[in-house]
């Protein structure tokens, strides 16, 4: 009973076969009551048959001659005067008693039945009346016994019985098929999930039809595409933070252990002690990014939206970024057009810009030009941070974003950066509900564009 094969045919089997059921004895009630409708019918129709006869010709010699024309049939007749004295009878009419006794008044032209009741009854019987000017003047009693009834009825249980039992194998063996065709993809579907719950992503399923199931196996390959993407990214991940935190800490260790074991002159231990604040620095500043990242993929930060003037915004920045440019004899220029109003969370935002404007500082050389511009296009208000510094190469332009993704290591390295900063810039953009794009050639310079919805 734990297969689902095995429940879904038991219950469309349960369910078919109470309809089949149902069918069945409606119909079979509807036709013995027609067949015994119908028997009555006839039965009367004999009888007023012979009324008509015997209202022309009420004599003896004419009720003898009805009763031997009923002594050669299925049926018996009995007439009788007005006061249900039997005048002829097919068969001994003692056998009829108990149904001419009943008494009779206002019995119609057509007559009417006098006896139903065929499942419990011997006979079932009809009445006739035979009128002379008016005058009832005596009756006709019409009888057929209820065995050939039963028999009919027992033929017609028979060939109900044998199509039920027909219909029955008929829907066990559809059943199995059908449980088999339903439960045979979500089968294939188990199997698929219980691989890749072992690790296994390449999983294929087959085509099956535009439906649910096929939207199923759909989601499934999907679940496992994205699975393996991210085993592969958390393999990927774990390597570069193991390799970022063990070059600053064996900097750290080596550094500290030649400090510690040999007596050095002042100007070596200051260089020694100025590397190891530097290692230092550099992994705290690993870490927070770290931390500041897993507050992201937990979504356990929140935007908080505000109207912000994007041209005072930018003075800020620029009054906030200027020094650090001028030292690296660097220029930076802002642009944004008056009343030209955002809303987004200000910190989020100038986190991303003050990312997006320390690359291009160290990236750029002396002398370098960095640009930061805003306008408004339709409903959506475009900023861009662009530099005509070393520029990214075409190849790593579509990994950028990535953590620990680095154009040039070494150089990288020798300035400090982490590999966190774009995937920091680009969570904070998503979580605004914006879209950051990126454009740049190698020696030439790069841009950055951040677009929000002007809402």
């Amino acid at each position: 009973m734990k297969k689902l094969s095995v429940k879904l045919g038991i219950l469309f089997f349960l369910i078919i076969f109470g309809l089949i059921t149902f069918m069945f004895f409606f119909l079979h009630e509807g036709i013995v009551e027609s067949r015994v409708e119908e028997e009555l019918f006839s039965l009367q129709s004999r009888g007023n048959s012979h009324r008509a006869i015997l209202e022309k010709h009420f004599n003896k010699d004419i009720i003898d001659h009805v009763v031997l024309m009923e002594s050669e049939s299925n049926t018996d007749v009995v007439i009788t005067d007005k006061n249900r004295k039997v005048l002829a009878s097919s068969a001994p009419s003692s056998t009829f008693n108990n149904y001419l006794k009943s008494p009779v008044s206002n019995l119609p032209r057509d007559g009417e039945i006098v006896e139903d009741k065929w499942d419990k009854e011997p006979f079932i019987s009809t009445v006739s009346p035979i009128e002379k000017n008016g005058k009832l003047v005596g009756l006709v009693y019409m009888f057929q016994d209820t065995a050939s009834v039963h028999s009919l009825i027992n033929r017609l249980n028979e060939h109900f019985v044998l199509s039920g039992w027909i219909s029955v194998i008929l829907t066990f063996i559809i059943i199995i098929f059908l449980s088999k065709g339903i439960t045979k993809p979500l089968i294939k579907m188990k199997e698929a999930t219980s691989q890749i719950s072992k690790g296994h992503f390449d999983v294929i399923l087959p085509k099956t039809s535009d439906d649910e199931l096929g939207d199923l196996a759909k989601s499934i390959e999907l679940l496992a595409s994205n699975l393996n993407y991210l085993t592969e990214e958390r393999n990927e991940f774990l390597a570069s933070i193991s390799h970022e935190l063990r070059t600053p800490l064996t900097y750290i260790k080596g550094y500290a252990d030649i400090l510690h074991k040999r007596e050095l002159p002042i100007e070596a231990q200051k260089k020694y002690l100025e590397i190891i604040v530097d290692e230092t620095n550099r992994l705290s500043d690993l870490i927070k990014e770290l931390f500041e990242l897993a507050k992201y993929d937990k979504n356990s930060f929140e935007i908080q939206k505000e109207p912000i003037d994007l041209n005072q915004f930018f003075k800020k920045i620029e009054q906030k970024l200027s020094p650090a440019f001028i030292e690296k004899n660097m220029n930076l220029s802002a642009y944004c057009p008056p009343n030209l109003v955002i809303k987004a969370d200000s910190h989020r935002l100038e986190q991303i810009l003050f990312n997006l404007l320390d690359n291009s500082m160290k990236y750029s050389q002396n002398g370098a030009q960095v640009f930061l511009k805003a306008w408004k296009s339709k409903d959506l208000i475009h900023i861009i941070v662009r530099d005509n510094g070393k520029g990214i190469p075409d190849k790593d332009l579509p990994h950028i974003f990535n953590r620990f993704y680095r154009v040039d290591k070494s150089r990288t390295r020798t300035l400090g950066g982490t590999g966190l900063g774009l995937a920091i810039v680009k969570e904070l953009v998503q979580a605004h509900g914006a879209e950051i794009l990126v454009k740049s050639k190698e020696n030439i310079g790069t841009e950055f564009e951040l677009i929000f919805r002007g809402d």
